[in-house]
């Protein structure tokens, strides 16, 4: 007794199961994890070290090298990058993709402990390093607070009390705020007055330095009690300080505020702003626990909000900049959608073409099957989003195969008059282990998506995973519940007048099939040579295909980066940045812009990768009401720009789908002269701006900035009594301020800045700063201490990748695919002569793509042996497996044809979809193949064994080409898919029908089975 004959004879056990994973499918997809897109890891930890008034290469040298150092001493590192600029030094360490995220804290943990004890080598003055392993985390609630007539002071404060109070939301991990506008104390000392009462400024910082520090006065014992002393010194206010006692005259005290103005204020200049629709705003970015719901933090959130709604300020109000768990429901909808699409189009195929009972039948099963996935889906924690719902949809063709197969061949059986238990024993008996390999081999296909560890694989690793869970079941259902369907829904067919049944495949088409067949049958060579032509011209035409990495997003929402000059004051690109902000939200389809400036904002998504600090950038996240306008808007304003802001970098692009980096297209030059690297870049730059179709050229080195360099003259500041530190503190103290001490004000610690007056801080009165002498008893100007002051041109900014200093010259397409940019000018920036010990390398969306691919094909050679292996075990013949592995070229000539006529581009996703044709085809290879080995073995003639189990094999090849095909239809319109859904709608199509003619042509070439045979 086989599976399929216990099936029918315990009804109750197979109904009873099948029930149950119907309400355990159902109740799955209710409790399933939602996301909008796949989860991938971020391998990077950045560590990042302030060396203040250290100039870019100092910082290189002294603290970026250190810290490379050390990071290089670990064997889980991949890359290793850093940047250096002025005081601050970040180095980026990348992990090796075998690490995952649950083996990344480890990692984390032994960088950490490498950084510590580096920390000695590191010079003085500089701070501590600080590992960042988060840098991935993403906030999926993203607000912006904003206020009008509210100062910054009651928009942080409120903004904290938000943070405080949404972190008892369901799911919440932390709460970052960003755009806070800190303040300061600012005391503009008097120097005129100070040098009159011969007061010395570092008397001033020790006094101040001294006050509202957290004090202790120890405890006591009284009785059995040992208690605290706490000294209760008041509130520390502005006013308090100005009336600070400095020293005493004759006939007064001297306080502060005689000597100088004190005045509590936002500091200046800020190192980041956020606006929100033009106002000024603090943002309040909301990240979700480990193996939590966005959409489950997302109610929480709102409920929560809710709730605080009385508690806001008339003048409040909190506006949505992000919110992940809103666009994951719709997007998660969508997907829904598209599936139950795809499920009625495969059900209304099967109605047409196999008949009422049989296309219910299938399509009950093809039900079951995806119940049956979702259960195990929600048991592995496999999140509905873009991919594994897509992978049911891709998989809904084949998961209709296996049973398809058995209805098929059932239904013949019992329409014959077979005994209707004794069908359904040799049916399955006969195909179950077939099927099994079949499934087994259109699984591994996929294998080599599951298994590549870069950060693309593990965006694209459900496919396998939904793919393995859902055909492994079709194959379970098409054996069990399958034939006790079959068994109670077909009948024997009544007998013709000679008493015998009618032939089923006695029809039209299957008659214009045997007729074809037979046909090639009588010229294989020709047949043969023909589909080889048919090759050849494929290939050859496939070099006109379009090639990408990832389509872009159809988020309703874009970016504009804005780059002025390296070093521009923060304000300056406010303002610019403003400019551009007001003519974009002129434009009718523009719903909402927020504004960030000094850097980009925290990753509210996690394909966002957010600028590192620069005062010089800022950038517009644009809100629309439809995605599909984005590129018109895009196009003009890129125009209006190019006209009214030539003087900056405006560059609007599209969020991207999946991972890879910001700049489409990226020339590296590596070497260790900055002179010659800045050379090589700019004749790849010179060769770029020739290009009418290149835009947003810029290097990573930004442009080389003016430098103020005093000459300090130790023999003259010697007999002065003053040091290089009190002169360098002197030129701070006048114009940026100098930081003297800490304002305690209740949670806040704000710090006092000391620094001349406003009149005073140009740099037309360098030559009037005094600084006092302690020789001398009095102020004397600062200049005197100088031999001569010079201007000099340096890099702002150090890049090395691998401790090889490397310039990267960025650019990205006006039109049209980065591939086809890239293409024209990888020539022309090749032909460029580089001198010895200097290299060029391709990144950008280049080597993303060469990455990704080849982390498919590093895992693809063991797959491919053991599809192999499972082809001899089925047949235990040379000639049929190669039979079958021959048919998988064929897929070429309709993806060629397919991608040419839709004008879609052939990127990744479209080479997934080619490596699962090939587990599609040799799946039908097989099914053919088997029935004709089958029909040998019962006696029958070759060349009839041949043309009659291809045509008794027809139906169930074409019907799963066919559903497969015609299931697709829904993703044709989704932008992640559609090049994957062409690609295996067309190499399906074309390859079924070649199939069909092929591998009966080829089994008979082998066997030598001619017209007589």
């Amino acid at each position: 007794m086989n599976i399929a004959e216990w099936s029918i004879r315990k009804p109750l056990l197979t109904w009873t199961f099948t029930v149950m994973v119907m309400i355990a499918g159902i109740i799955a997809y209710y409790k399933l994890p939602r996301l909008e897109d796949p989860e991938f890891t971020i391998k990077e930890a950045q560590i990042v070290t302030s060396y203040p008034g250290a100039s870019p290469r100092e910082t290189a040298q002294e603290v970026t090298s250190q810290i490379e150092e050390a990071v290089q001493q670990m064997g889980q590192l991949k890359e290793i990058q850093s940047k250096s600029s002025y005081g601050l030094s970040i180095v980026r360490a990348e992990m090796l993709d075998k690490y995952n995220k649950d083996s990344l804290p480890q990692v984390w943990d032994e960088l950490r402990n490498k950084i510590a004890d580096s920390y000695t080598s590191l010079p003085p003055g500089a701070s501590m390093p600080r590992v960042i392993d988060d840098y991935g985390d993403v906030y999926g609630a993203f607000y912006a607070l904003t206020g009008k007539g509210a100062t910054n002071v009651q928009l942080h404060e409120f903004a904290k009390y938000l943070q405080k109070q949404l972190l008892f939301a369901q799911d919440v991990k932390k709460i970052e705020l960003f755009g806070v506008l800190p303040e300061a104390l600012y005391v503009t000392l008097h120097r005129e007055k100070m040098g009159t009462l011969g007061i010395a400024p570092e008397d001033i910082y020790k006094i101040l330095k001294e006050r509202n520090l957290v004090t202790n006065e120890g405890w006591v014992g009284i009785g059995g009690e040992w208690l605290p002393i706490k000294m209760d010194a008041g509130n520390i206010t502005p006013e308090a300080i100005r009336n600070i006692v400095i020293t005493r005259s004759t006939d007064r005290l001297i306080t502060l505020g005689d000597i100088a103005t004190v005045t509590l204020t936002k500091k200046e200049p800020p190192s980041e702003m956020l606006f929100f629709n033009g106002e000024p705003a603090v943002g309040i970015g909301i990240s979700t626990v480990s193996g939590g719901n966005v959409v489950t933090m997302g109610e929480s959130i709102q409920e929560k909000l809710r709730e605080l709604e009385p508690m806001f300020p008339a003048e409040m109000k909190l506006h949505t900049v992000s919110m992940q768990s809103d666009t994951v429901s719709e997007a998660v909808k969508g997907f829904v959608e598209n599936l139950v699409e795809a499920v009625v189009i495969v059900i209304v195929v099967l109605l047409v073409f196999m008949g009422l009972k049989s296309g219910l039948l299938i399509g009950f099963v093809l039900f079951l099957t995806i119940c049956g996935t979702l259960f195990v889906m929600n048991y592995f924690q496999i999140a509905l989003q873009r991919v594994s719902l897509g992978a049911l949809i891709i998989a809904l063709g084949m998961l209709v195969d296996n049973a398809i197969v058995i209805t098929e061949g059932m239904m013949i059986r019992i329409r014959q008059g077979e005994d209707k238990i004794k069908a359904a024993r040799e049916v399955v008996g006969q195909t179950m282990w077939p099927l099994l390999g079949a499934t087994a081999i259109a699984v591994t296909a996929f294998g080599a998506i599951g298994l590549s560890e870069d950060s693309t694989g593990e965006f694209c690793g459900s496919l396998f995973y939904v793919l393995l869970i859902s055909l492994t079941l079709s194959w379970i259902t098409a054996i069990t519940i399958t034939p006790l369907l079959c068994y109670h829904s077909f009948r024997k067919d009544k007998a013709g007048a000679d008493g015998k049944t009618a032939d089923p495949y006695d029809k039209p088409v299957f008659r214009a099939y045997r007729n074809m067949l037979m046909f090639a049958l009588a010229h294989k060579t020709g047949t043969v040579i023909l589909m080889a032509v048919i090759l050849v011209l494929s290939i050859w035409g496939f070099r006109y295909v379009d090639k990408n990495f990832f389509p872009a997003s159809t988020r309703p929402q874009f970016l504009i980066d804005i780059r002025l000059p390296y070093g521009v004051n923060i304000a300056s690109t406010n303002d610019k940045t403003a400019e551009i902000e007001n003519y974009v939200k002129t434009l009718p389809e523009v719903t909402d812009i927020s504004r960030f400036i000094g850097g980009g904002a925290l990753r509210f998504i996690l394909t966002y990768a957010p600028e590192e600090p620069d005062t010089g950038f800022g950038q517009l996240l644009v809100s629309v009401k439809d995605w599909r306008e984005i590129d018109g808007l895009i196009e003009r304003i890129h125009e209006y720009s190019k006209i009214h802001f030539s003087d900056v970098s405006v560059i609007p692009y599209k969020f991207r789908l999946g991972p890879g980096a910001n700049g489409a297209i990226q020339a590296r030059f590596s070497g260790n002269d900055p002179n010659v690297l800045r050379s090589l870049a700019d004749q790849a730059m010179d060769i770029m701006r020739k290009n009418p179709n290149a835009r947003a050229i810029y290097t990573d080195w930004r442009d080389r900035m003016k430098v103020i360099r005093p000459v300090f003259s130790e023999p003259r500041a010697s007999r002065a009594g003053i040091s290089e530190q009190e002169a360098s503190d002197a030129i701070r103290e006048n114009f940026e301020g100098l930081p003297i001490g800490t304002f305690r004000d209740g949670d806040e610690l704000i710090p006092i800045i000391a620094r001349a007056d406003d009149k005073l801080r140009s740099i037309e009165n360098f030559s009037n700063i005094m600084i006092w002498s302690p020789n001398a008893k009095k102020m004397i100007p600062l200049t005197q201490l100088f031999d001569r002051t010079n201007i000099i041109w340096e890099d702002p900014i150090i890049v090395q990748r691998d401790r090889i200093p490397t310039i990267t010259v960025k650019c990205d397409p006006v039109k049209g695919l980065a591939s086809n940019l890239f293409n024209e000018l990888r020539p022309q920036i090749q032909r460029i002569k580089l001198p010895p010990g200097y290299k060029l390398e391709w990144g950008g969306e280049y080597e993303d793509s060469e990455n990704a691919s080849n982390g498919v094909f590093s895992k693809l050679p063991p797959f491919a042996v053991i599809m192999v292996l499972i082809l001899l075990f089925m047949f235990n013949s040379v000639k049929q497996s190669l039979t079958v592995w021959l048919t998988v070229p064929l897929a070429m000539i309709g993806v060629t044809c397919g991608l040419l006529l839709t004008g879609q581009p052939f990127g990744f996703m479209a080479l997934l979809g080619f490596l699962s044709l090939s587990g599609m085809l040799i799946k039908n290879a097989i099914i053919l193949i088997d029935e004709i080995n089958t029909q040998l073995k019962n006696g029958k003639e070759p060349l009839p064994a041949v043309v009659d189990s291809s045509v008794s094999r027809m139906r169930p090849v074409a019907m799963a080409a066919f559903t497969t095909v015609l299931g697709m239809l829904p993703l044709i319109f989704d932008a992640f898919f559609a090049a994957m859904a062409v690609t295996i709608m067309f190499g399906l199509t074309f390859a079924c029908v070649l199939t069909l003619i092929v591998v009966p042509v080829l089994y008979a070439m082998f066997y030598r089975i001619g017209k007589t045979s």
